[in-house]
């Protein structure tokens, strides 16, 4: 089982940065890959960007690509979501998720309970 716990999100004006982390417990953090969904008021959850279990692969979705960061740090069992150049867009409840198979196609099974991020323009 693992449990994973959001944190970063806030209120930033258009233009500006969060950095959102989610903290995961459990000792096979390192065998899982990582990502970040999102979801707006009255719209569907979205995928935002994946990490693979080593880290060296990244996949985004194209509206933040370019603009948002995913990295992973396995010492801290921590992943990472470095938003920047954030639009009122960008709005939505950010969540974490989990692949305990580590491996193409990403199937998550475990899912944070969310934090906010509101972008005012």
């Amino acid at each position: 089982q693992v449990q994973l716990v959001e944190s970063g999100g806030g209120l930033v004006q258009a233009g500006g940065s969060l950095r959102l982390s989610c903290a995961a417990s459990g000792r096979t953090f390192s065998s899982y890959a990582m990502g970040w969904f999102r979801q707006a008021p009255g719209k569907e959850r979205e995928f935002v960007a994946a990490i693979s279990v080593s880290g060296g692969n990244t996949y985004y979705a194209g509206s933040v690509r370019g603009r948002f960061t995913i990295s992973r740090d396995n010492a801290k069992n921590t992943v990472y979501l470095q938003m920047n150049n954030l639009t009122p867009e960008d709005t939505a409840v950010y969540y974490c998720a989990a692949d305990s198979q580590g491996s193409i196609p990403y199937e998550y099974d475990y899912w944070g309970q969310g934090t906010q991020v509101t972008v005012s323009s």
